[in-house]
């Protein structure tokens, strides 16, 4: 049974970001509030918790986890080669629900899965998963549900789908999901939306038009 903390209180809060470091420190799973919905998040650098949170979710190497950071700066340690439209994506749209696919930088010492030389990145709009990963760095987060159910937007579903595999559960409540964030692939010239979800494509094109890119939709 996973050991649950309620941060709607300011002690609890503390306590349960606490233990959900020293968790991740440790190569346990824990489940987190996200600005989407509820996530199952590992060390992304730790290549067995990372093959624990894809056995938890029933889901292959073929499906890796995006990375979630605390800051916008650290799309540069993961990531190479990041175009300018991106980087205005960045800067208009996180934090927030955009996850970008880009290069991965070729030094990182780290198994996600079938990646084909790649890295999601996206940093999330809520408070307690940015304290989380401002202490454990970035984290390997796929949404908190076993593969084929609804991705779980409060804590009691996080709970009734993984609690068996998970250490902590920091539960704030409902999110605003279940519509999850929208991937975009900016690995080429031309952004592709890999997966429809909370930004559509006018506001995306309305950040990149200015520079004269483009992105077109493939979701």
């Amino acid at each position: 049974m996973s050991q649950r903390f309620q941060t709607t209180d300011d002690t609890e809060r503390e306590a349960g970001i606490a233990n959900a470091a020293l968790a991740v420190q440790r190569g346990q799973l824990v489940v987190l509030p996200t600005d989407t919905v509820y996530g199952i998040g590992a060390d992304a650098f730790d290549a067995d918790a990372v093959r624990r949170l894809l056995k938890a979710k029933g889901r292959g190497r073929d499906m890796p986890p995006p990375v979630l950071v605390s800051a916008a700066t650290t799309l540069d340690a993961l990531a190479v080669g990041v175009p300018s439209y991106a980087r205005a994506l960045v800067e208009a749209l996180w934090p927030g629900p955009l996850t970008l696919v880009c290069r991965q930088q070729p030094s990182l010492q780290w198994d996600l899965g079938e990646t084909r030389g790649t890295v999601a990145v996206r940093m999330p709009d809520h408070p307690v998963a940015l304290e989380l990963l401002a202490r454990t760095g970035p984290l390997a987060v796929s949404s908190a549900n076993l593969t084929g159910r609804p991705a779980a937007t409060d804590a009691d579903a996080a709970e009734e789908m993984l609690g068996g595999a998970v250490e902590v559960l920091l539960d704030s409540g409902p999110t605003p999901g279940p519509v999850p964030s929208t991937i975009v692939d900016v690995t080429g010239p031309v952004g592709r939306v890999l997966r429809r979800g909370a930004v559509d494509l006018e506001r995306l094109t309305e950040i990149v038009a200015p520079l004269g890119a483009e992105i077109v939709d493939e979701g």
